[in-house]
Parts: C-alpha cells; sequence; structure tokens
C-alpha cells in the first residue's frame, strides 16, 4: 500500500518550518558513512610520497556531494575515489610547499569548514539519538489518532468512444453479462481491460469528477448509467465501499524517522540561539534590534 500524501501532510504539520539557516545546513550536511571495523578502516589502499590514504579516507571522500556517482559500477567508482585521493594529497602538499595557508583568507575559509563539519557531524548525532522505536510510536500513533476517516471504493469500468457504444455495453452487463469479460473484450483502456476493468481501490479525488460522482453514488454491485469524461464514455461497476486503512508504522517509517531526525536538528539549533548572546550589526555599524528566536 502506498502512503497517503494526507498522511505524510499530517506528520509534517505536527512540527514548524525549520529556519531557513538550520535548512541550509540540513540540506548540505553528506549522507553519513556506513560504520566500518577500525581494522577495515585503517587498510591502506595508497600511499602519496610515503603518506598512506586508508579505506576510512575513501569512506570520508564518498560522503563529498561533489563525488556522488550513483549510477557508476563499485570497482569503477573505487578506483575513481583513490585517484581523486591520491591528486588531493598531491595538490595539498604542494599548495602547503606554495605556503598558500598564509593568508587571512585561507583562515577564514579553514575556519567556515571547520565549523560547518563539526555542526554537520553534531546534527548527525542528534538526529541519530531522537530516531527510537519509542519516539517513532509514539509519532506514528499521533499522526493516525489526528487522522479523518477517508472512504474510498473498488471498482470496475468499461470505457469506450463514444455514447451509442456505451449504451450497448451499458445494455450487455445489465442484461448479465459478465462485467469483467466484456470490459476484456471491448473496454479501450489498456491499463485495466486486462483486469477485467478492475481499477482497485481509490478515493473520490484521484479520480476526474464525473467518474468519481458517480461511482461513489453506487452500492456494492452497481452498475452505472454511461458517464461522460475527458477520456471518453465510462460504464461503472462497484465492488466495494470501505474506509481508507491508514498505513502501518513500517510503511511510514521513513517519514516519520526524516521528521524525528529534523526536528531533533531544529530544536538543537533553536535550543543553542535561546541560551546565546546574540548581536546583528548594520551597515553602519550599529546595532539591529533582534526579534526573540
Amino acid at each position: 500500500m502506498s502512503i497517503s500524501s494526507s498522511l505524510l501532510k499530517s506528520v509534517l504539520a505536527l512540527g514548524v518550518a525549520l529556519p531557513l539557516s538550520v535548512g541550509v545546513a540540513l540540506a548540505q550536511t553528506p549522507p553519513a558513512a556506513p560504520a566500518a571495523a577500525a581494522t577495515a578502516g585503517n587498510k591502506v589502499v595508497a600511499r602519496v610520497n610515503g603518506v598512506e590514504i586508508t579505506e576510512a579516507d575513501l569512506a570520508i571522500a564518498e560522503t563529498d556531494p561533489a563525488l556522488q556517482l550513483p549510477n557508476m559500477p563499485e570497482p569503477q567508482k573505487r578506483d575513481l575515489l583513490i585517484g581523486y585521493m591520491i591528486d588531493l594529497k598531491l595538490g595539498a602538499n604542494a599548495a602547503a610547499a606554495a605556503k598558500i595557508y598564509d593568508t587571512p583568507d585561507f583562515a577564514r575559509k579553514l575556519a567556515y569548514n571547520q565549523d560547518k563539519t563539526l555542526l554537520d557531524e553534531y546534527l548527525a548525532l542528534e538526529a541519530k539519538k531522537a530516531v527510537t522505536p519509542e519516539a517513532a510510536k509514539k509519532l506514528y500513533d499521533e499522526t493516525v489518532k489526528g487522522m479523518t476517516p477517508e472512504e474510498e471504493v473498488r471498482a470496475r469500468h468499461i470505457l469506450v468512444e463514444n455514447e451509442d457504444d456505451a449504451k450497448k455495453v451499458f445494455a450487455r452487463v445489465k442484461g448479465g453479462e459478465d462485467f469483467a469479460k466484456v470490459a476484456a473484450e471491448v473496454s479501450k483502456d489498456p491499463g485495466s481491460k486486462t483486469d477485467g476493468g478492475d481499477l482497485g481501490f481509490f478515493t473520490k479525488d484521484r479520480m476526474v469528477e464525473p467518474f468519481a460522482e458517480a461511482a461513489f453514488k453506487l452500492q456494492p454491485g452497481q452498475i452505472s448509467e454511461p458517464v461522460k469524461s475527458q477520456f471518453g464514455w465510462h460504464v461503472i461497476k462497484l465492488e466495494e465501499k470501505r474506509t481508507k486503512p491508514a498505513p502501518s508504522l513500517e510503511e511510514m517509517k521513513e517519514q516519520v524517522n526524516t521528521y524525528l531526525e529534523r526536528k531533533a536538528q531544529q530544536d538543537l539549533i533553536l535550543n543553542l540561539r535561546k541560551e546565546a548572546k546574540i548581536e546583528r550589526l548594520d551597515d553602519k555599524g550599529n546595532l539591529v534590534e533582534q526579534k526573540k528566536q
């Protein structure tokens, strides 16, 4: 069963939007590298002028957004990563020899990247701590409890090009011919005719209005008069009506965990702001009145 957009909206509605600066930080946070045993991480894969490059170095490089290679075979990806790390070491050593680091701009960039890496790691740690079975179950229960019950139906239909053909189809199925058999014979809907016109379960908003109105007025076993839509003419048979079941916690797991992670990260930043003395200055160096965070 697919997870409904309304349920996902309910989950997201439990919180507030992330502040812009936090959203940027989260968007830039690379995915965490999979944990590996220390011995595997220390395995040397290359040396550059005696400096070792290890599996752990490759794992870090692989999380760099600029080095994402999703469609590349693993052996080729690994070869490119090792080549990149070799070039990185060579280039960094050459830059150090040229004293590139001995400038105020470099110091600022280094400080920025250190701050960003620290924040990324801290946010990832908080996200990991927030996702527990108990927290996921609580959020899921709150979400499902707040959902409005939604009716859905299961119906079959036969689609034809004009009203005369629709009337002939209607006469055949009302006269006792098997609806699924007639659908397989004459329906113009390639997506359902091989299933006897079966459309499965759907909510009212998933179908075009004339079709949905007609289908939801029927009772199980009833067949509609011909109905015109933008696709042609339909004869509809209602099979079942039910209240749409809520998706399970397992089906919602990804959305629930993502919400818990982002909420934990948001709360962390907001609490840090609350406890800090923050001063902003205008272009003349005067303090700007701050809004409460």
